[in-house]
């Protein structure tokens, strides 16, 4: 093979080779061979009939372009990896030309990994939240913990709002029972917004042993689209209301959900927590933004290719969060009144950035000569040995030192960018402050 001609203009290339006879005349025999079962010729038996025949019949290179798809992994390893062409994407055949001796010459385009012109991405001023943890937020989650050990109590009084009414119910679409509206027993907490607007409030003022037809309508957007803006029937029987039975909040109180003798003690072990949290996540969106900022300086242009391959992975990503909730990409999408399509749009502009970011930060590794030891290599597949709980050679079975060392490489240009930025205060937080001057003043 001979590599005739490499063009690139901006993110695509254009390579024109030269294929030998041979090389072609193997892939061209491959192709016969497997195509010939199904050709039938007068006087042959079906897959029976002579290549050459069959060439002149159909032509001299009949087989030349399937024969090409079966020689094109080499081809492709010369013509582009073996020129160090950082293929991203599919490459496709834009043209094929066979002379009369059988040599071939072909044209491949692909798009190309992008040149980078770096800007600025080292002492970037970057918005940082300051981390507070609020009375409110202790006791809020120390009404969680209190909700959790709670207990139930049957109420002989009419259902109100934050009561658990356990009903019987039937749905009726024009006088006529629909499938998935029909329930017994079932606990609903009145206000958790759990059943089609319109119809808890419905239930609240009826009283244990009450029944009543409830009239609503199915939002336009409801996933079940035989049901969707419909206006429908339920019937419905209260049998009982429950409430919780709250416990008070004292050291007796904490001592029974947690390892703490007092409540001051329990108190101040969340607040810690929580703040630990809160400095995590706004040290990630810290280190997000100064990426994005470092990206927004960079010159480049990203191939379609790559985009539509980090759209995947949020895609991908976000169908796995769903399935957690029992609820598939679709439903999702039919909830929100839209489709897959719809989805993918709404998802592009993140991608882009994503996408943007991976190929700044790659040229910031090569930039900085970011290298990765052997030693970071193994406390990484240990770390994930711990993380999932897999034995290390299990572990190292699956995950390949390169993929490792990339990722590290990643992390590594992540925190010199984030390491060297200037934090300041958010605007809305800085402007704040300004006017508390102005008032003193």
């Amino acid at each position: 093979m001979i590599v005739k001609l490499v063009e690139r203009e901006g993110n695509k290339a254009k390579i024109t080779v030269e294929i030998e006879k041979e090389l072609m005349e193997e892939g061209a025999n491959k192709a016969y061979l497997e195509a010939r079962k199904s050709i039938q010729l007068p006087g042959f038996r079906k897959g029976k009939a002579p290549r050459k025949l069959i060439e002149s019949i159909y032509g001299a290179h009949v087989f030349y372009e399937d024969g090409l798809e079966k020689i094109f992994p080499q081809v492709y390893e010369f013509a582009v990896v073996g020129q160090e062409i950082k293929a991203v994407g599919r490459p496709s055949l834009t043209g094929m030309e066979v002379a009369d001796d059988g040599v071939t010459t072909i044209v491949i385009e692909t798009e190309v990994y992008p040149e980078v012109t770096l800007g600025q991405y080292k002492g970037l001023e970057v918005e940082k939240a300051e981390a507070v943890v609020t009375d409110a937020e202790v006791d809020a989650e120390l009404d969680r913990m209190a909700k959790n050990v709670a207990g139930t109590e049957t109420v002989e009084r009419a259902a109100e709002m934050g009561d658990t009414a356990n009903i019987d119910f039937e749905g009726f679409d024009a006088g006529v029972p629909f499938e998935g509206g029909k329930g017994e027993n079932f606990d609903l907490v009145l206000g958790s917004g759990s059943f089609i607007p319109g119809f808890e409030d419905q239930v609240v003022g009826m009283t244990a042993g009450e029944e009543k037809d409830i009239d609503v309508s199915f939002p336009d957007n409801y996933h079940a689209k035989e049901l969707a803006g419909k206006p429908v029937v339920f019937h419905v029987k209260l049998n009982k209301v429950t409430v919780q039975t709250i416990p008070a909040m004292d050291d007796e109180f904490a001592k029974d959900v947690s390892a703490f003798e007092t409540l001051e003690e329990l108190k101040a072990d969340i607040r810690a927590k929580a703040l630990e949290q809160k400095e995590k996540s706004i040290q990630g969106a810290f280190e997000n933004a100064a990426v994005e900022l470092a990206a927004a300086n960079a010159t480049v242009e990203i191939p379609e290719a790559m985009i539509e391959d980090a759209l995947d992975r949020q895609m991908n990503n976000f169908a796995y969060q769903l399935q957690a909730s029992g609820i598939s990409m679709e439903q999702y999408a039919s909830m929100m009144g839209g489709d897959l399509s719809t989805m993918r749009r709404a998802f592009r502009p993140g991608a882009e950035k994503q996408a943007k970011a991976d190929v700044v930060l790659d040229a910031v590794v090569k930039a900085e000569a970011l290298e990765i030891t052997d030693e970071e290599v193994e406390a990484e597949y240990k770390n994930l040995s711990e993380t999932y709980e897999m034995e290390l050679d299990k572990v190292k079975a699956a995950v390949s030192v390169e993929s490792i060392k990339e990722d590290l490489l990643t992390r590594k240009a992540v925190k010199l960018i984030a390491d060297s930025a200037i934090a300041v205060a958010p605007k809305a937080a800085a402007e704040e402050s300004a006017e508390e001057v102005v008032s003193e003043e």
